[in-house]
């Protein structure tokens, strides 16, 4: 089995992980990325439409072209990168094995890993549709990587399942070779996505938009033939009566994304219920020195917001080999975040007593959209640490504020904080 010694592992070649290892090669230590296809760039590069880099560049590029300038980089600062390799297992002494054609098993010793390994798409098995097996059913992505990078057209009339952004970004695209697409099915009475992509992508384009409506069964048995789409009652049970058949020959599914937390899981850390891992305000999962950013620690929206969370997981593992590796460092209690009143779920999980004077910054979504609202932090005796109006929020936009807790003169012995998105009092008393 051969062996390498490395300071820092990136588990993932994607905008997370590139932007992750640029910081920590920068920052003086030594570095390799771990990537399990042939070359960099992770899913940015099948996103050839535009909208990336507005924040992290100030300017508007396409995906292959936002990722290529971190590439780019690498290569400039010589960080090296084992592509078409698989990570099989990782260890919480912070070992690494690996396997690929050239070398086989190999073996990577580190003083701290950076999982960026990303999300995958939730396929036909998670939503349990009935009927045969027949071919034309696809994830939106599977789509986007043919359409795209293979060169393949996947069919003439289209049918979706979801309006997330890969879904409603699909439509338009394949409207733009010539197909044509009969609807995009929401199961939610609300889009999923993002409010620019229902605009550009479905309503400039005439494409149907049917909400509250899901597909219960896929018509044919060597070629999809149809499908049919079911009204649902707000516990998304079908509506008997409310069939309607839309003829087509291709499904995509655009349905939710699943981080790949398998390998985290298995190393013993612990995962959430949304299902990345649980970490504290450095991003350092509950296993010592190694960290999470990207898609694989929460579903981002813009790819410049992975960007930058990979960064602050970079320098951190940085601080962490340079400061804390092969030191007993004795933790203090920690407190916990827990979501409140319409919030599907907040990140960091936890935070260090230790860095309470230090500017956190805290992500999180809401469970349902919502007009004139106050976002409010509260400690566990209830007292109010911050609060802020917003005047709407949608689950598809992740909220994302910079606090410092002390200077909200928060109890230092508290022991949780909940975050809430509550209609804001005036409101209230306009409604009464």
């Amino acid at each position: 089995m051969k062996s390498h010694d490395v300071d820092v592992a990136v588990i993932g070649g994607g905008s997370a992980g590139l932007a992750a290892a640029i910081v920590v090669k920068k920052a003086g230590l030594d570095v390799l990325i771990i990537e399990r296809d042939k070359e960099l760039g992770g899913i940015t590069l099948q996103c050839i439409h535009n909208g990336f880099g507005l924040h992290e560049f100030e300017e508007e590029l396409t995906g292959p072209e936002y990722v290529q300038r971190f590439i780019n980089q690498v290569k400039e600062l010589q960080i090296p990168a084992k592509l078409d390799t698989m990570v099989i297992e990782f260890t919480p002494d912070k070992t690494i094995y690996a396997v690929n054609k050239e070398e086989g098993l190999i073996k990577i010793n580190t003083k701290a890993i950076i999982l960026a390994m990303g999300c995958r798409e939730k396929t036909r098995g998670a939503i349990n549709i009935p009927g045969f097996r027949p071919s034309g059913i696809y994830t939106a992505g599977q789509a986007q990587r043919f359409v795209n990078i293979e060169g393949y057209m996947l069919g003439r009339t289209y049918v979706i399942l979801g309006s997330g952004d890969i879904g409603m970004i699909m439509a338009r695209r394949l409207t733009w070779e010539g197909c044509q697409v009969k609807a995009v099915v929401e199961i939610l009475p609300y889009v999923s996505g993002l409010i620019r992509n229902e605009v550009q992508c479905l309503e400039d384009y005439g494409i149907p938009l049917i909400t509250g409506y899901t597909v219960t069964k896929i018509h044919g048995k060597e070629r999809v033939q149809g499908v049919t789409i079911s009204k649902v009652d707000r516990n998304f049970d079908r509506v008997i009566g409310s069939d309607k058949f839309i003829e087509c020959d291709t499904l995509l599914l655009s349905v939710g994304l699943i981080p790949e937390n398998e390998l985290t899981r298995e190393a013993g850390a612990k995962i959430s219920q949304m299902g990345g891992p649980i970490v504290d305000n450095n991003l350092e999962t509950t296993i010592e020195g190694i960290f999470a950013c990207g898609n694989v620690l929460q579903v981002h929206d813009l790819v410049d917001l992975v960007t930058a969370e990979a960064k602050r997981a970079g320098l951190n593992a940085v601080e962490y080999v340079k400061e804390r590796y092969g030191k007993k460092v004795m933790k203090k209690t920690q407190i916990k975040c827990i979501s409140g009143e319409n919030v599907n779920y907040i990140k960091p999980d936890l935070i260090n007593r230790a860095d309470l004077s230090k500017d956190i910054i805290f992500t999180f979504r809401v469970k349902r959209p919502d007009r004139r609202l106050l976002i409010q932090f509260k400690d566990d005796k209830n007292k109010i640490v911050f609060k802020r109006k917003r005047m709407y929020v949608i689950p598809s936009e992740m909220i994302e504020l910079k606090l410092n807790l002390k200077e909200q003169h928060i109890d230092l012995d508290c022991k949780s904080i909940e975050v809430e998105v509550i209609p804001r009092p005036e409101v209230l008393i306009e409604e009464d």
